[in-house]
């Protein structure tokens, strides 16, 4: 039997329910799904954390798996020596302890990680598939060299989140090339982070439209009493919005303005004049889940997302399969082009709420794909049945022994011939 692909973790931090917590510890445990717990096919071989949080939990998981950790993401790709000696990479840049741009965007490293990973890679001349999580950037020209390097190192790179792999309710996909007039999206909580996963919930349907995925030419964010006053004025759709929320369970039949505390509303304005709209529903609790809802000519569809909170987020399960079977084959479930295209639109919509619901142009947009024909990973029951949601055992923190974190052992400096 061959041995198993050895897979690197660079994470930014690794503690209970955050993304390194739900995600990467299932390439330790196993992946909980509705037809049972399904064993790693790989093997995690290194770890790098950016940061230690106060409820860490990636060290004592590392302990019990025997899994060095390393003070570096030059070292965890080559064992601390001078040679990558890992078959994939996975990034996980989400939590930790970063700062904000002037945009209100969090400075997470994922250019920085994927950069340092580029240059092992570049260093061997051995292109290994990268899986980096969410949004590729929190800046558009990062997300751009991130692809471009990619290209010109020949590695495989996959980007995303686990909303287009999640639990729908009704089962429903837009069959490829179906005409489309309009689509909404709904989200809620933090304005960056999960208006990422707004868009992606609306991306993954409406580049399966006639024409496939042109691009987007222009984004507008609206806020506050300023999204009502759009939607009085029908520059975005509240039989839509009625429609997705109706979908949900537990969640509201209908739109109640008053119920709703900061809301936003993100207007994009596609190249083949597609409008696609996502409806951000502030953070009091009138929704806890993401919804679609699209017309086509007279008829609406709608679904709702169903994520699993629980101590297991079962939907990571099926995310992480994904991942897995995309290093083994190098072959993404879905288009980096999408991530691409979403990271660009999510940077415009943080420009225009600065600049209090200006438009914003966006020609380097202009990003045309094909979407892919099925999901290889995702549920088709309308809820996570009793396997999914047993999961694998989390250590409570700092109740078992941890790992150290080993030194480096290079300083970078070079003498004579060698510099």
């Amino acid at each position: 039997m061959a041995d198993p692909l050895r897979i690197a973790i660079i994470a930014t931090t690794w503690f209970p329910n955050s993304h390194a917590g739900v995600l990467a510890t299932k390439f330790l445990t196993g992946f909980a799904t509705d037809e049972g717990l399904i064993a790693p096919r790989t093997q995690v071989v290194s770890i790098y954390l950016d940061q230690i949080h106060d409820r860490d939990v990636g060290l004592q998981l590392a302990h019990q798996y025997d899994i060095p950790v390393f003070s570096s993401i030059r070292a965890a790709l080559t064992h601390g020596g001078t040679e990558l000696d890992v078959d994939a990479v996975l990034i996980i840049g989400e939590h930790g302890d970063y700062p904000l741009t002037a945009l209100g965007q969090e400075m997470l490293p994922r250019r920085w990680f994927f950069e340092q990973v580029c240059a092992v890679i570049a260093e061997a001349g051995h292109p290994i598939p990268v899986f980096t999580d969410k949004h590729l950037a929190y800046r558009w020209q990062d997300a751009s060299w991130m692809c471009n390097e990619a290209r010109r190192l020949r590695i495989p790179l996959w980007a995303g989140s686990s909303i287009p792999v999640t639990w729908r309710q009704p089962d429903y996909d837009h069959p490829l090339g179906e005409a489309l007039d309009e689509a909404l999206s709904i989200s809620f909580h933090m304005l960056e982070r999960y208006g990422f996963h707004g868009l992606e919930a609306l991306q993954c349907q409406v580049e399966r439209r006639s024409g496939g995925e042109s691009g987007v030419r222009t984004v507008t964010c609206l806020s506050g009493d300023d999204v009502w006053r759009a939607a009085d004025a029908g520059t975005w759709s509240t039989d839509l919005a009625d429609a997705a929320l109706a979908a949900m369970d537990p969640g509201p039949d209908r739109l109640e303005r008053d119920q709703v505390v900061d809301p936003h509303v993100f207007l994009l304005d596609y190249n083949d004049g597609f409008r696609g709209v996502v409806l951000m529903l502030g953070d009091s609790g009138y929704v806890s889940k993401s919804a679609y809802a699209s017309r086509r000519g007279s008829t609406l569809d709608a679904f709702e997302y169903h994520t699993d909170l629980g101590p297991n987020h079962a939907h990571f399960s099926y995310f992480g399969l994904a991942i897995e079977d995309f290093f083994l084959d190098g072959v993404p479930q879905s288009p980096v082009e999408r991530t691409l295209l979403t990271t660009g639109v999510l940077e415009a919509v943080m420009i225009s709420h600065d600049r209090q619901g200006t438009q914003i142009e966006t020609p380097h947009l202009d990003i045309s794909y094909e979407p892919p024909l099925s999901l290889r990973r995702r549920p088709h029951t309308p809820r996570p049945g009793a396997a999914s949601l047993a999961g694998g055992p989390m250590p409570e923190p700092g109740a078992t022994p941890a790992a150290d974190i080993l030194p480096v052992g290079r300083d970078g400096t070079k003498h004579g011939s060698d510099r």
